[in-house]
Order: C-alpha cells, then sequence, then structure tokens
C-alpha cells in the first residue's frame, strides 16, 4: 500500500540510474547503495525504471525486481513513482499492477511509441493504464516520442486518476498554459535538466532529472535559491549545472559518465546495459581530467564530486 499522497512527489527528483554488474546483471547491491545515498543527500523522491533507468533494456521481471529493491531500500523515507511504459499497452499494465502490489506511490509512462499513433491511440492507451490500478498516474511529454498538444493534454488531465505530467521540453510557457487552462491541482514536472530554474518559475511542481544522481545537492540548491527568491544566486547554479551537462554529453553514453563519477566517489552505480557503451579505463583517466580542468574554467565550486576530483 503506497504511503504518500501523489501531492507529496514535489521538489528535487532524480530520474534514477539503475545499476548493473560489468556481465549487465541486475546488482542488488550497488543500488541499494545508490538510492540510499541519494535520499541521504536530500532528494525529495525517486523516479524509476524510465530512460535514465535503461527501462527499455529490461525485461518487465528485471524492471519489477529494480522496483521490489528500491522499495524495500527506500522504506517509506520518500515518495517513489515507477515509469511502466512498453512497446504494449498490456505490457504496461502488468508493470502497473506490480508497482501497486509493492506499495509505489504512483505511475507515469511515455507515450506508446515506434509507430506513430494518433490522438484518440495515445489518450486510449493512458486510459487503459489508469483504470488497470488504483494508483495515480503522470503522463509524459517528451521530444522523442513527439510532443503532445494541449488539446491531447486536456484529454488526459480528464482521465480519472491520471493527476500529472511530467513534461521535457526546452520552452516552458505551455507550463503555465496547463496550470491555466487545466487547473492548479494538476502536477506539472520539469523534466529538462538545463532549464530546473525556468521550469520552476513558470510553475512545475517538482523537477525530474538524470543528472540530480551525480550532483543533487546543486539541484536542491537551485530549487533553494529558486523559493527564496534568490534569482543571482539560482542563475549562477544553474549556469554551473549547464556546463556540467553539456560536457558530460559530449560521451558516446552520459550514463556511462555519470556511473563512472558516482563509482569514482565510492558509489557503485556499476555499467550500462549494451546497446549502450561503457567507458574505457582510457576514456575514464580522459573524462576524469577534462572534468577537473572544467572545474578550474569555470571556478565550480559546491558541486561534491568535482570538489572531490
Amino acid at each position: 500500500m503506497s504511503k504518500f499522497d501523489i501531492k507529496d512527489f514535489k521538489g528535487v527528483i532524480p530520474a534514477v540510474l539503475t545499476v548493473f554488474d560489468k556481465n549487465e546483471e541486475i546488482d542488488e547491491k550497488g543500488m541499494r547503495e545508490l538510492i540510499s545515498y541519494l535520499i541521504d543527500k536530500g532528494v525529495d523522491g525517486l523516479y524509476l525504471t524510465g530512460s535514465t533507468g535503461e527501462g527499455f533494456t529490461m525485461s518487465s521481471e528485471e524492471r519489477k525486481r529494480v522496483v521490489e529493491i528500491v522499495m524495500d531500500e527506500n522504506k517509506g523515507r520518500v515518495p517513489v513513482v515507477v515509469h511502466v511504459g512498453a512497446i504494449g499497452t498490456k505490457l504496461s499494465i502488468d508493470l502497473a499492477k506490480h508497482a501497486e502490489e509493492v506499495g509505489a506511490d504512483g505511475i507515469s509512462s511515455v507515450p506508446p511509441f515506434y509507430w506513430k499513433f494518433n490522438e484518440n491511440q495515445i489518450v486510449k492507451y493512458y486510459t487503459e493504464i489508469a483504470n488497470s490500478c488504483n494508483l495515480p498516474m503522470i503522463v509524459y511529454n517528451v521530444p522523442l516520442v513527439g510532443l503532445l498538444g494541449m488539446n491531447a493534454i486536456k484529454r488526459l488531465a480528464a482521465i480519472e486518476n491520471v493527476k500529472g505530467i511530467k513534461y521535457t521540453a526546452l520552452s516552458h510557457y505551455e507550463i503555465t498554459q496547463i496550470k491555466d487552462e487545466v487547473g492548479e491541482d494538476f502536477l506539472v514536472y520539469s523534466g529538462a535538466d538545463e532549464m530546473a530554474v525556468s521550469g520552476l518559475l513558470a510553475g512545475a511542481d517538482g523537477i525530474i532529472g538524470s543528472f540530480y544522481n551525480i550532483m543533487p545537492e546543486l539541484f536542491i540548491n537551485i530549487k533553494k535559491a529558486v523559493d527564496a527568491k534568490d534569482m543571482d544566486e539560482a542563475t549562477r547554479l544553474q549556469k554551473q549545472a549547464v556546463e556540467i551537462i553539456m560536457h558530460c554529453l559530449k560521451l558516446p553514453s552520459f550514463y556511462a559518465g555519470m556511473k563512472s563519477i558516482l563509482r569514482w566517489r565510492g558509489i557503485n552505480a556499476g555499467y550500462c546495459r549494451s546497446p549502450f557503451e561503457n567507458l574505457s579505463e582510457a576514456e575514464e583517466v580522459e573524462f576524469r581530467n577534462s572534468l577537473k580542468k572544467l572545474k578550474e574554467t569555470y571556478n565550480i565550486s559546491g558541486v561534491d564530486f568535482l570538489d572531490e576530483i
């Protein structure tokens, strides 16, 4: 049984990496280490088995196992939302029911993908999943599968159990528009790490992102600065975040880069699963040295992993 109301799912929420060992098997010990590290750093919730969690490289049973490990390690400390998106609605429903069984606080899903589905089919997909269990659902607007228009968002918001949207876009006037046209109680989460400040200023209830795995303290401080209306500080911190993110995105796989950074710090974040590439030893050395240079060039401070390099 879930512990939190979906309205508690606010603030700084990492889209959690999934920890695999070198043989690409789920590493339970590492998964537990990562979860406790993030919670101890002060994150406000956890978003599981999405794109950052390499969810689409796993079987349904593996995704369920990750959720079970996290729920056991979390022990009700923060709200947990499970991404249940899959290539077929039946698979998503199975994952949604499992999330409810193990006590998750909500579910989420990307729209149906690969084939080009029309608006009616997308609404049907979300309706069937939302009706399959009693958990509140967060729908997902992301460029990779095609952004939804305001008409589609309104239709989705009218579905019982749909309580919010994860909005990953590089323009944020839509967040204000959603709040105006759907209602203030409809939760909106900004999903672009590079634009956390913009999303919060536009009225987002929370920020969900990949890079919160490696520098949660930076985004927690961004939110504190926005809440305190200290825009000079919020802007300064966001610029630092952007420099780090853009640097990591130069890698063949920024997931591999994040996992390397966490391993350097003694947090067993494991390795990526194929077809994502891991960094070779030589590439890790080069990446580490480049991060040292980045820190010096932009005078970045207060980011734990850079302070420790």
